[in-house]
């Protein structure tokens, strides 16, 4: 008996450790998630990745990965961490590092444009990397002019001092700040910014195009069908200005904070702890002179406040040229609110005249029923079952009666008009 009860024992333990495993084994084939992997190389693969994966290999926590929830809904937001960069704008949820960005599939046109666009910036990149990197020996003509056909940011002005490179003299690109290529997370960061702006400008021409002709309908002609139209373009209109304010409050954000700008240059923080040099500071390849007079202690403070000033140039620029393109896609929507709010004005004006003159329309109505009433209560006198002199008489004092009581009631009616006129009851 005892026997029994263990074998039935241990084949419950048996079928609950089963039923364990494959929850377990299901959890996690649910965490797995489809992620694009760009490479700054320019090579991209499709790789499932769990939670757990993607934080060791990011170094991201896992409230930062909560952002990129598609299930979940967060507003826009740029992120700076140690070792990566969360961004999470419109339809571009996605990780990026020093070497590589981490993008969740998207079903957005944009989408597939935003990708695009990242695989013609990075080859860029390489090819003035191949040329930055080059040492003595190499053909520096060859090299400048497929600098120049690849569409790099140089002025005319320099191109003769890169056909020199053919004559033995490889120009360091460190002396020049024309030459100086963003490194591979702003090139991602600026794809990813410069890929939401154009979803909201998009958005914003095609919201215009419905828009302004759909409200000058409304106000020469104001129907049901016309004012359901309006009804979703304004709801559109609110939905498009707060997408657009959360991507602007997240710039500016951003370009108050010079912290947050300095935690997004992570190839320079690489750098820096590869040689043991303090990241980001401006005085860092300065040499200081270390015999100081006391007497010079003040200008030693403001050196180091100026030496602990995080260098954000660079990506202060970028974010200010897209902040200034936002601004313009939020001053076009205040613009075409502005419109919305003049038509409603529009209407409600028409409506209170039309009502005025439905008010007029009743007054005049009302006046006429109580001079009919007057004459009918003069039939009623008549119809009377009475004797009086009037019934003895010939027909024509009948008609003359029945004629001036209706002349009687027109003379009321035409002074009660004249008197609501005169005291502006009545539009003149």
């Amino acid at each position: 008996m005892l026997d029994k009860l263990r074998n039935i024992m241990e084949e419950k333990k048996g079928k609950v450790s089963s039923m364990a495993i494959r929850g377990r084994r299901k959890a996690i084939a649910m965490d797995l998630k489809s992620w694009m992997v760009f490479s700054e190389t320019g090579e991209s693969i499709v790789e499932d990745l769990d939670k757990h994966s993607i934080m060791r290999r990011t170094g991201l926590p896992s409230r930062d990965l909560r952002v990129l929830d598609p299930t979940l809904f967060y507003p826009s937001s740029i992120i700076g961490r140690e070792k990566s960069i969360v961004v999470n704008l419109e339809h571009i949820k996605a990780i990026i590092t020093s070497n590589e960005m981490l993008i969740i599939n998207s079903s957005s046109p944009f989408f597939i444009l935003f990708l695009q666009d990242l695989q013609a910036r990075v080859p860029r990149s390489s090819n003035i990397h191949k040329l930055t990197s080059t040492g003595n020996g190499v053909d520096g003509d060859s090299q400048s002019t497929n600098l120049v056909e690849e569409g790099s940011p140089l002025l005319p002005s320099h191109v003769d001092s890169l056909n020199n490179a053919s004559k033995g003299t490889l120009i360091d690109v460190a002396e020049t700040s024309y030459y100086k290529q963003l490194p591979f997370e702003f090139k991602a960061l600026e794809a990813c910014i410069e890929s939401a702006c154009a979803c909201l400008e998009y958005e914003n021409q095609r919201l215009e195009e419905e828009a302004y002709p759909a409200l000058d309908e409304l106000a020469s002609q104001i129907s049901t069908l016309n004012l359901e139209r309006v009804r979703h373009i304004k709801n559109r209109l609110v939905a498009l200005s707060g997408r657009a304010h959360k991507v602007a409050d997240q710039l500016e954000n951003l370009l108050d904070d010079d912290n947050d700008m300095a935690e997004m240059y992570l190839t320079k923080k690489l750098d820096d702890c590869s040689i043991g040099q303090t990241p980001l500071t401006k005085g860092c390849n300065l040499a200081i002179d270390e015999d100081i007079d006391k007497s010079d202690e003040s200008d030693m403070v403001q050196y180091r406040s100026y030496e602990s000033k995080p260098d954000v140039e660079e990506l202060e620029m970028l974010l200010e040229a897209y902040f200034a393109q936002i601004n313009g896609i939020l001053q076009r929507l205040s613009s075409l609110s502005e419109y919305v709010d003049d038509t409603e004005d529009h209407i409600n004006i028409m409506l209170d005249d039309k009502r005025n003159q439905l008010l007029q329309v009743s007054i005049m109505f009302s006046t006429m029923n109580v001079i009919v009433s007057a004459g009918i209560a003069v039939v009623g006198w008549f119809g009377m079952n009475i004797h009086i002199d009037l019934f003895e008489g010939q027909p024509r004092q009948f008609w003359a009666t029945v004629g001036g009581t209706f002349s009687g009631c027109i003379l009321l009616f035409i002074v009660s008009i004249w008197w609501g006129k005169k005291r502006y009851i009545l539009s003149q």
